[in-house]
């Protein structure tokens, strides 16, 4: 099975959004089918650059990890989204590349999310 972050395209602009959003950063538009916003989904590109990232020690206790990077990336597409970094030493403007992985599991359950990876 082929995972992948999706982005929801305004019908109007075009402009591609990421997270959901009810309404159009671009240009305002909304459009309505009944109850339902209607928004076209598209895979969001799986590389980009580095804008910035923290490293995080203090963590919940569900967590198995002693340290945790995360990082703001800005996709090739334009969108920016939030990610685990799986980088030794991370520098800001490198390119990364993206998989869909298990970021946290508790017993059965795994949580998916971005991983970025040095290219």
């Amino acid at each position: 099975m082929l995972k992948e972050i999706l982005g929801y395209k305004c019908v109007k602009c075009g402009h591609v959004h990421y997270p959901y959003r009810s309404r159009c950063r671009k240009c305002g538009h909304t459009e309505w089918r009944g109850a339902d916003i209607v928004w076209e989904t598209v895979p969001l590109a799986t590389s980009g650059k580095l804008l910035t990232y923290t490293e995080l020690y203090a963590l919940p206790a569900d967590f198995e990890a002693v340290k945790l990077s995360l990082g703001i990336i800005e996709l090739d597409g334009g969108q920016r989204v939030t990610g685990q970094l799986k980088i030794d030493q991370p520098k800001t403007g490198m390119r990364v590349h993206c998989k869909i992985e298990p970021v946290r599991q508790d017993g059965y359950n795994k949580h998916w999310g971005m991983v970025f990876y040095a290219d």
